[in-house]
């Protein structure tokens, strides 16, 4: 049972299955030596047509300017990422994968995965199409 939180206990149990959720992959990466947080930014750059800016990839990762440089240069000390110039503004530089880093984003999508799938295994395809109608329900409504 959640912890009351807000005047809705269905919200409270919501937040507390997706908190619960990220918990659970977070420990499994974390084991691979990865992150939710590293994974999100690997994921935004690998499905990028082109590199992104910085505040791009801030902007689409809905988290602050400073959050996000953050994770790029811990991403860019692992050899993750690397900065390039932007070909039209001198000041500026993108941000692309390297290498190593589209084959740290493979393993962690493997990762990521195979945890949600244990995760949600105790639900039936039946089951899984209903839980995702009525969220569907839910951010139509409040959209």
């Amino acid at each position: 049972m959640a912890v009351q939180g807000s005047s809705d206990i269905l919200i409270d149990e919501l937040y507390e299955t997706t908190n619960g959720l990220r918990q659970f992959v977070e420990a499994r990466l974390r084991e691979k030596g990865a992150s939710v947080a590293r994974l999100r930014a690997l994921r935004m750059l690998a499905r990028a047509e082109q590199p992104l800016r910085m505040r791009d990839l801030s902007e689409m990762a809905g988290i602050a300017a400073r959050t996000a440089t953050s994770i790029v240069d811990s991403l860019e000390r692992d050899g993750l990422v690397e900065r390039v110039r932007h070909p039209h503004d001198r000041r500026a530089f993108l941000l692309r994968l390297t290498p190593e880093g589209v084959r740290c984003h493979r393993e962690a999508e493997e990762v990521d995965r195979l945890a949600l799938a244990e995760a949600t295994a105790a639900l039936d395809a039946e089951e899984r199409e209903q839980l995702r109608t009525l969220l569907a329900r839910i951010r139509r409504h409040t959209a």
